[in-house]
């Protein structure tokens, strides 16, 4: 009934362990019949963020959600981005996040 009314159709989730891509896979293995650009992620806000800010993220997410960070510039960075990542998340990353 939703597909038929005049309303925008969103996926919302606070997820950053995994990429709108693998998202979606998930999701339709479920039966959903959706399409990537009707999944929001808090990764998706995150990169909007970013690119309105225009500022260089170092990336603390999970390997699998850096897909959704493509094409977003990561050198010298001047602001940080923190997912669920525990296996990001040591004395040498948390210092460079620090400075």
């Amino acid at each position: 009934r939703l597909r038929g009314a005049p309303v925008t159709i969103r996926f919302v989730t606070n997820t950053t362990k995994e990429s709108k891509k693998d998202l979606l896979e998930r999701l339709t293995k479920l039966g959903f019949d959706i399409a990537e650009n009707e999944i929001f992620t808090s990764l998706t806000a995150a990169r909007n963020l970013l690119e309105q800010k225009q500022v260089r993220p170092l990336l603390l997410v999970d390997d699998k959600a850096l897909p959704d960070f493509t094409g977003i510039a990561t050198n010298d960075p001047n602001a940080v981005v923190i997912g669920l990542a525990p296996e990001h998340f040591n004395y040498e990353m948390m210092n460079r996040a620090f400075r």
